[in-house]
């Protein structure tokens, strides 16, 4: 999407007739993120790893409590219920780094194949807002440093145009 966007900038600052350019605004991760199929993907990922998001959670609190418990109540303890306590940190430390590397790693998966697969449309909906509009320069709000007009944003037309072409 990137090189995308790049190429539009640039193919339209090289071809622009000395006169003033259409420029605008487009937050295409934004646009992205607010279709349906982003939806889609999203309910997809909860059902597939909510409930070890929620189990992780769970033991991070454990984790935490048990950790403020040593603390204050350590040396208080004797040397086997301090032991057993560390022991249970160990365990329950370790299932948590599982399950938050598995559902890191689904995350991941998850946006790999919903950008693949969304990218062709994306890309089909913002030539055709840049169409409609007839803009000449296309650019990331993050890449924009100084604008003496407001320019056009067109990231929620964008939106609207991926998720018709659905």
């Amino acid at each position: 999407m990137r090189k995308l966007i790049a190429t539009v900038c640039l193919m339209g600052a090289m071809i622009l007739p000395a006169h003033a350019a259409e420029v605008a605004v487009l937050d295409w991760r934004a646009a992205l993120m607010n279709t349906e199929a982003a939806q889609v993907s999203l309910n997809q990922l909860e059902n597939e790893v909510g409930e070890q998001q929620r189990e992780a959670q769970s033991l991070g609190q454990e984790l935490q409590s048990l950790q403020q418990r040593l603390e204050s109540e350590g040396e208080l303890m004797s040397d086997a219920e301090r032991e057993s306590m560390i022991r249970e940190l160990q365990r329950k430390g370790s299932r948590f780094e599982q399950l938050r590397q598995h559902v890191g790693q689904a995350q991941q998966r998850s946006e790999q194949q919903f950008l693949q697969q969304a990218e062709p449309t994306l890309e089909r909906a913002v030539d055709q807002v840049i169409q409609r509009h007839d803009i000449d320069i296309l650019v990331e709000p993050q890449g924009v440093l100084h604008s003496s007009m407001d320019l056009p944003n067109l990231t929620d037309e964008v939106t609207q145009t991926f998720n018709s072409l659905n």
